[in-house]
């Protein structure tokens, strides 16, 4: 069975990622699997560029079919942003709690009616000869005024979905599969993945 790199640091993306791609005709492992240590750098101006830089970078490094992602927050009150800069909102190194503590800071005032947020993701397989295929989630909700939840990571115990009740840190994970940007963007790339016979390079 070939395998199918998950170009992520991420331990929490990566647990996510192995259980929306089971049943896939492929080996999934991860760049501590491999041995890669490189850090591959997010400067695009988007999602699109950030995954498709990554998934062609790691694909060069380990000759391996590759999976890497991007995904943002995106805020309407703030202009969209923090969107394809969202890991570095409060600074390189800042932890989920600084981040969401800086996003809060800038939503001060901001009156409920006026919190409405997206989690965008976008997916970039690339193939060990450079080719790439992209695949697009999105989840609309709301900024909390205060987190809440302790499952998931990043900006998730602030993002409340309206009709579920619950922030996106409320859930358990199987929930969140099912409604979450990155649930969306993995079902798109199993049809892609599903379609690729095992062994072949494409």
């Amino acid at each position: 069975m070939p395998k199918l790199l998950l170009a992520t640091k991420n331990a929490a993306k990566a647990r996510e990622y192995s259980l929306l791609l089971q049943g896939i005709p492929f080996e999934i492992v991860t760049l501590a699997e491999q041995g890669i240590e490189q850090v591959v750098g997010e400067p695009g101006a988007t999602l699109e560029e950030n995954a498709t830089l990554k998934a062609l970078a790691y694909t060069s490094l380990s000759n391996l079919f590759t999976l890497a992602d991007d995904s943002g927050l995106e805020v309407d009150a703030l202009g969209g942003e923090p969107g394809a800069l969202s890991a570095r909102y409060a600074g390189a190194g800042a932890s989920d709690e600084e981040r969401i503590g800086y996003l809060l800071k800038r939503l001060e005032g901001i009156p409920w009616e006026k919190r409405a947020a997206r989690f965008r993701c976008v997916i970039a397989i690339a193939s060990p000869e450079g080719r790439v295929e992209l695949c697009q989630g999105e989840c609309e909700g709301m900024i909390a005024f205060s987190p809440k939840g302790d499952e998931g990571f990043g900006y998730d115990p602030i993002f409340y979905l309206p009709r579920l009740g619950k922030t996106m840190a409320e859930l358990s994970v199987e929930e969140k599969n099912e409604v979450s940007h990155r649930g969306q963007a993995t079902q798109q790339a199993r049809g892609i993945l599903l379609k690729l016979e095992p062994g072949r390079k494409e």
